[in-house]
Formats: C-alpha cells, sequence, structure tokens
C-alpha cells in the first residue's frame, strides 16, 4: 500500500481524540514529515508525539518536495490561504477548516482546486459516523425515504463542544453548516427555500443563544409536500450549568420515515422504531470516524481518477447558512435557486 507524505496545517480542538489517534493507526497510509500551528509550542508537542518535525509556516510545508499531501484540521488565522498554497505546489489537500461565506471568495476557491487538478477532500465528519451510515442503510431497505427531521444541537454558552475553545461566529456558521450538511445527506436531496430566526445574546452582539431554520426541500410546485427540516442551535445555558446543559437533551437528529422513525445520537447511537417495535443498534465497535475519513481520503489520492469530495456539499451548505442569516434580518422565507 502506498504510504503518503503528510504536512499537518492546524491542530484544533479535535486533535487528541479525532486526528491524532486515526494517524497512529493509519501508520501503513501516512507518513507525517511536519506540522504547522499558528501556537508553536503545539506544534512542537504534536510532532514530538508522531515523531517528526514542526515547521514554520505553511508555505515552507507546501513547498517541500518530501510532501505530498496537506492535511488542514483546523480554523486558523490564515483562513483559507494553506489550501491555495497547497494549490499552487500541486498538493492533494484534506480540509477540516470552515469555508468562505462570500460567493466570489467560495468561487475562487473552486477554481483554483480545479486548476490545480489535485484532490480534495471537505471533512463531512455526520457524515461519515457509523450511526449515519447505518441510518442510510435502514432508510434504503426498513425506513423508507425521510418526510421530516429535526435536528438538535445544544451546548454551555461559552463552547462549541466539550473541551473546545469560547465560541465564534465563524465556530457558530461551521456548526450550523454541518448540521444543514446532514440534513441534506440524510434526506438525500438539497432544500429549495429556507426560513430562519435568531436570539441574540444582547442586542447588537453577533453571537446568538438560539438559532432555528426550517428547510423545504418539496420544491416551488409542491411546497409543503416533501421533506421538511427543522435545525435548532441553542446556546443558552451558562457556561457553568454544564449538569443543565446536558440534561434531557432530545436526540440529534430524528427522523420520520415512510415506515418508522430514528433517532441518532453521533457517533455510535441509533434507536428506531417501525411496525415491529423498538430496534437498539450496537455500533460502537465500528471504525472511528476520524480513521474511517483519512482511509477514504487516502483512497482519493491513490486512485488513478482525480477526486473532489465535499467541497460542493460544502460550499453548498455555506450558501445556505448564508441564507439563513438573510432571512433572520428580513424577516421572510429565502429561495435557494
Amino acid at each position: 500500500m502506498m504510504r503518503l507524505r503528510a504536512g499537518i496545517v492546524g491542530l484544533g480542538s479535535h486533535w487528541e481524540t479525532r486526528y491524532l489517534p486515526a494517524l497512529r493507526t493509519l501508520t501503513d497510509r501516512f507518513e507525517v514529515r511536519g506540522v504547522c500551528d499558528q501556537v508553536a509550542h503545539r506544534a512542537a508537542a504534536a510532532a514530538h508525539q508522531l515523531g517528526t518535525t514542526a515547521v514554520d509556516g505553511y508555505r515552507v510545508l507546501a513547498a517541500r518536495d518530501d510532501i505530498d499531501v496537506i492535511l488542514s484540521l483546523s480554523d486558523q488565522w490564515y483562513g483559507i490561504t494553506p489550501l491555495l498554497a497547497a494549490c499552487e505546489h500541486g498538493k492533494a489537500v484534506y480540509s477540516a477548516i470552515s469555508f468562505p461565506l462570500e460567493g466570489e471568495e467560495a468561487a475562487m476557491l473552486r477554481e483554483r482546486i480545479d486548476a490545480a487538478g489535485i484532490a480534495f477532500m471537505a471533512e463531512l465528519p455526520r457524515r461519515h459516523v457509523p450511526a449515519t451510515v447505518r441510518l442510510k442503510e435502514l432508510i434504503a431497505t426498513r425506513l423508507g425515504r425521510p418526510r421530516m427531521l429535526f435536528c438538535h444541537r445544544r451546548v454551555a454558552a461559552g463552547r462549541t463542544a466539550a473541551g473546545s475553545p469560547p465560541r465564534d461566529r465563524a465556530g457558530e456558521c461551521r456548526d450550523l453548516m454541518e448540521l444543514v450538511d446532514w440534513c441534506c445527506y440524510v434526506a438525500d436531496d438539497r432544500p429549495s427555500s429556507v426560513v430562519a430566526v435568531r436570539h441574540a445574546v444582547s442586542p447588537g452582539t453577533p453571537l446568538d443563544d438560539y438559532r432555528m431554520m426550517s428547510l423545504d426541500f418539496s420544491g416551488e410546485a409542491a411546497a409543503g409536500n416533501g421533506v421538511l427540516a427543522q435545525i435548532s442551535c441553542g446556546y443558552y445555558m451558562p457556561e457553568q450549568w454544564e449538569e443543565a446543559a446536558s440534561f434531557r437533551t432530545p436526540a440529534a437528529l430524528q427522523v420520520a420515515c415512510e415506515q418508522g422513525i430514528a433517532f441518532l445520537d453521533p457517533p455510535a447511537s441509533l434507536v428506531w422504531f417501525d411496525t415491529a417495535g423498538r430496534h437498539l443498534e450496537s455500533l460502537e465497535s465500528d471504525r472511528p470516524v476520524g480513521e474511517t475519513m483519512l482511509a477514504q481520503f487516502h483512497r482519493m489520492v491513490t486512485s488513478l481518477v482525480r477526486h473532489v469530495s465535499g467541497l460542493d456539499e460544502t460550499l453548498f451548505a455555506m450558501r445556505v447558512a448564508a441564507a439563513a442569516s438573510a432571512s433572520e434580518v428580513e424577516g421572510r422565507r429565502i429561495r435557494l435557486d
């Protein structure tokens, strides 16, 4: 099996729990040759964990001849510029960063990736968790097509997730984008319109303590008769009330289908019901999501056909998030043509 020489740009809150274990498991597929992070001591610590060296600057890393792929694993102050540097030097990219909301910048990124002819994978972890993989199988075999989806996210106000840094607007947008894509993936369709509301932490602040959007997948000709998805993100619990934030939380995703209903909590919790009653799936032994995604990226890069995965889906989900923001301001449904 071909071993890819990788350069890491950005570590982030998932380094210890998702990426480091995956890279240690996939040593037959990836050899990390350098680590770059905006916090120098973090880069040095990660490089020590992997037996490699810290590199001062993502441009230096992308230009090296002994690097085949760039793993961009966290939002950093330099935004998408490491992706553009990788394009300049013809390096395949695995990207876990937030993409731009502005249409022109997003289109420029897409053009640069196409012009470089590189393999590119945008990380969409909720698609690859064992519970979602099994849910898609059940939709095809037992549950039938989805009719309604209810997607919920509730966390303590000071954090985007357990162990992650304080929230900012970019983090909120990425949360929302991932939930939008999750619903699109499960519904196997794209919404035709969105209507949304928000409740701000305080007047004039860019941070919210609640956002809700409704996605209509039915199209203009059959409005109200197709799949409907409701997404809610709540950050209204004070950070010191962690116990309250986890009290009686609804399922992360509830899917009402033609022949049953499913309740899903990533990564591996899935309960579903049909005419035969309740079914509890045991998915704890499935491959972790970080390992699954990096293994898929390895296959993309080493195949004889160029692949671009998740990029258009991510850009579309970001466009839906931007349309939701417009709906919040204008107080109306926004078409997604």
